[in-house]
């Protein structure tokens, strides 16, 4: 997209009052669908959005996350479907016209403008007057951090520099939608890192409803109200961050966010699954999973590990994470796993220990058909 583009977007529909506080809008993606040749890159994705809630899209390359904040933008269009902002459809509204901010991966700023002059741009183009655009635009460069860099040009700030003017550009014209594609990951991590903190701070601040694209797990989870996992042109599952962590729905969720082994089962149907010698209860969409072996899936923390002579595995390998101490574990059969373990209590567990890993069965899992 064309810094032209992307300056129409955040230039177009009417000035409202951000400071009232509540200014975001609903938004509801009904049945959107879209190819690309004999790539559908949508396939019915719906998502209802609550005003000033961010939303997080996740999911790998490809799976049509970018393609749904493009058409919400109205930088593509959905073959079938539907857009709705406020209880309007914005099909025939063309991009500047929406009301919309956004920001983009390559911030798309304007080389030959200051970073006081590309925040203004937008109310420049709303006939706003001078003083009170100034005035806005100073006020927004502040609340970013960047009122002493005001004079600078693009190529005089550093990426995070630039991708903070990029954000106070969109939130100039106080859209009742804010888009975010993929705004941090041109970062180093330590910036990614103040960013994300500052665009969840910001948002909240102005209460403005926020779709925001990434691929990267850390950040939704840590920024969103509710993220939503997408494979294949669908929504996996949307929840809260806990819930999704907690609580995934399908093996893809699972194995997508967070850390997951797979561990061998038996399932006799109904809501337990037999694995490492217990019984423990299953949860998610198990009811299409057919009785027999199965895989059980289990995060680092859902296991227990101790040193047994004789046990079920052997530690391969140990990674130092601060208070908790990862273990890779080589069960029989050649099935490796993942064990965390506080770091007091994980100093003997050393590569070649005999250890005997367990499932408490206190807390559901998800099963899924054997790898």
């Amino acid at each position: 997209m064309t810094m032209n583009a992307a300056a129409g977007t955040e230039a177009g529909g009417s000035v409202r009052g951000a400071a009232a506080g509540g200014a975001g809008a609903p938004v509801v993606l009904d049945s959107l669908s879209r190819s690309f040749g004999a790539v559908r890159a949508l396939d019915g994705l719906s998502l209802d959005i609550a005003p000033g809630e961010l939303v997080a899209l996740l999911g790998p390359s490809g799976c049509g996350k970018t393609t749904a904040l493009r058409i919400v933008a109205g930088f593509e269009f959905a073959d079938s479907g539907s857009v709705i902002v406020d209880g309007t459809d914005v099909a025939p509204v063309p991009a500047a016209k929406r009301d919309m901010g956004m920001v983009f991966q390559s911030y798309s700023l304007f080389p030959n403008m200051s970073a006081l002059d590309n925040v203004a741009f937008g109310l420049r183009m709303r006939k706003i007057a001078p003083g009170e655009r100034a005035k806005r635009a100073t006020a927004l460069l502040d609340m970013v951090g960047l009122a002493p860099q005001a004079r600078q040009y693009p190529h005089q700030l550093s990426g995070g520099q630039q991708q903070r003017v990029a954000l106070a550009r969109a939130l100039a014209i106080e859209p009742r939608v804010l888009l975010l594609d993929e705004p941090l990951s041109a970062l180093d991590a330590k910036v990614r890192l103040q960013l994300r903190e500052q665009i969840r701070t910001l948002q909240q601040r102005l209460g403005t409803t926020t779709l925001f694209v990434t691929h990267d797990q850390e950040e939704a989870l840590s920024m969103a109200d509710r993220v939503g996992v997408m494979k294949d042109g669908r929504l996996e599952q949307i929840a809260t961050p806990s819930e999704l962590y907690s609580r995934p729905a399908t093996a893809f969720v699972a194995e997508f966010v967070g850390t997951m082994s797979r561990i061998p089962g038996n399932y006799s149907g109904g809501d337990e699954v037999t694995a490492l010698g217990r019984n423990v209860p299953v949860h998610g969409e198990h009811a299409s999973v057919s009785p027999g072996e199965v895989d059980v899936l289990v995060r680092p923390e859902g296991l227990t590990v101790e040193a047994v002579t004789g046990g079920n595995g052997i530690v391969t390998d140990r990674t130092f994470l601060g208070s908790l101490t990862r273990l890779s574990v080589l069960l029989s059969g050649d099935i490796a796993v993942k064990v965390d373990k506080t770091s007091t209590a994980a100093t003997d567990l050393v590569p070649g220990t005999s250890v005997q890993v367990s499932i408490p069965g206190t807390e559901p899992v998800l099963i899924a058909e054997r790898a």
